[in-house]
């Protein structure tokens, strides 16, 4: 049966097919871990982002908000199709008090928080660049270099701690004749390496060789693996400030500066006023345009997107992904049937204006399961089932 795909959330369902249980969705699951330092201002740029409260000092707990990924063109499309809903992609954000490594016992709580975060996808590091009388800041002086470096340090000696919890539950099984022997040996090899790497304060992908050693470890959850982006949380005159944080995070990571302060007061205000005062101050981007697109950039995303009559909705996917698996993201059972995916750019829709004026000038494609599918995509699959 040949088939047109019509998003519909949170159920599934498609035009000429039988509906199907939700649970069959195939989502995308970007949760993104909010690490920094006691007044870092961290907790105020969630509440920027979330909507929520600031929450209590001294509230020891992780806080959790799923942050729609603003897109402009989802807004665009809404006007054209007129559909009964617009479905942003998501980024399911966990905020985590802040850390003191001042003494021991700060340094234990920080460490039990650390442990309940590594099945995140990344980690955002929040540190401190303005001043303020009023708060006091983390070892009685603001330097964002420093505390980046301590923050980096402190995952690297968690990460630490699980090779050796691991390296000695390995000398153990290997002693003993078991079906797994031979692997757990070869892992043994493997994490031994590791504890070298981090005892030379060297990156843990710099001891691993091959993409099987890399799949040999991957459930553990090494944070230090994870891909990470840095927030500099700055005064309100300091927006266009440019800072070196030299090496410390091997300088390949992506770096932010917004202004935690600010953010929260724009986001207390309603959409006209806050479009008049983001003016007035020149703020191009909103903290939650910011911090999404700092996600995307160290996660490697893309977003293709559907269009219909019931939604318009983006769809997160890593650069690369070929057509068959972007249709499985939408249902596994358009990917299983999938014969072609009919598609075009959203920037010919919106210059030309509709569909029918995309086909006309040749700009609508049918592509095969390989296509490599590219940022801004609408894509309509064609399947039998």
């Amino acid at each position: 049966m040949l088939g047109k795909a019509v998003v519909v959330y949170p159920s599934c369902h498609y035009s000429n097919i039988p509906s199907f249980h939700s649970s069959s969705c195939l989502e995308y699951e970007m949760k993104t871990a909010l690490l920094g330092l006691s007044q870092s201002g961290k907790s105020t740029i969630f509440s920027a982002l979330s909507g929520k409260a600031i929450p209590p000092a001294g509230l020891n707990v992780i806080e959790e908000a799923i942050v729609p990924v603003p897109d402009e063109r989802l807004l665009w499309l809404e006007k054209l199709y007129q559909p009964e809903k617009r479905v942003h992609a998501t980024v399911d954000v966990l905020d985590l008090p802040g850390f003191s490594f001042t003494d021991e016992h700060g340094r234990a709580a920080a460490r039990r928080l650390i442990g309940q975060i590594r099945t995140v996808e990344m980690l955002v590091l929040m540190v401190r660049a303005f001043e303020d009388p009023s708060v006091p800041p983390y070892r009685n002086s603001v330097n964002p270099k420093r505390d980046l470096a301590e923050l980096q340090t402190e995952l690297l000696l968690s990460d630490l701690e699980l090779v050796t919890t691991r390296i000695e539950k390995l000398e153990k099984q290997v002693t003993r004749p078991t079906k797994t022997q031979a692997q757990d040996k070869a892992e043994l090899a493997l994490q031994k390496r590791l504890q070298e790497a981090i005892e030379a304060e060297k990156p843990i992908s710099s001891a691993i060789q091959t993409e099987d050693e890399l799949a040999t470890i991957k459930s553990l959850g090494f944070l230090t693996l994870k891909p990470m982006a840095v927030v500099i949380n700055v005064g309100e005159n300091d927006l266009d400030k440019s800072f070196d944080l030299g090496d410390v995070m091997g300088g390949a990571v992506p770096a932010v500066t917004m202004c935690a302060k600010l953010e929260h007061e724009l986001a207390q205000l309603d959409e006209e006023s806050r479009a008049t005062f983001k003016a007035d101050l020149g703020i191009q981007e909103s903290a939650a345009e910011k911090f999404v697109q700092i996600c995307y950039s160290a996660l490697g995303l893309i977003s293709f997107l559907t269009v219909g009559s019931d939604e318009v909705r983006a769809w997160p996917i890593r650069k690369g992904t070929i057509a068959w698996d972007a249709a499985g993201k939408v249902h596994s059972d358009i990917k299983r049937g999938f014969i072609r995916a009919e598609t075009m750019a959203y920037d010919d829709l919106k210059a030309l204006g509709d569909e029918k004026a995309v086909k006309a000038a040749g700009k609508m494609r049918l592509e095969g399961k390989e296509y490599v599918v590219k940022d801004g995509d609408i894509i309509n699959f064609r399947f039998n089932v």
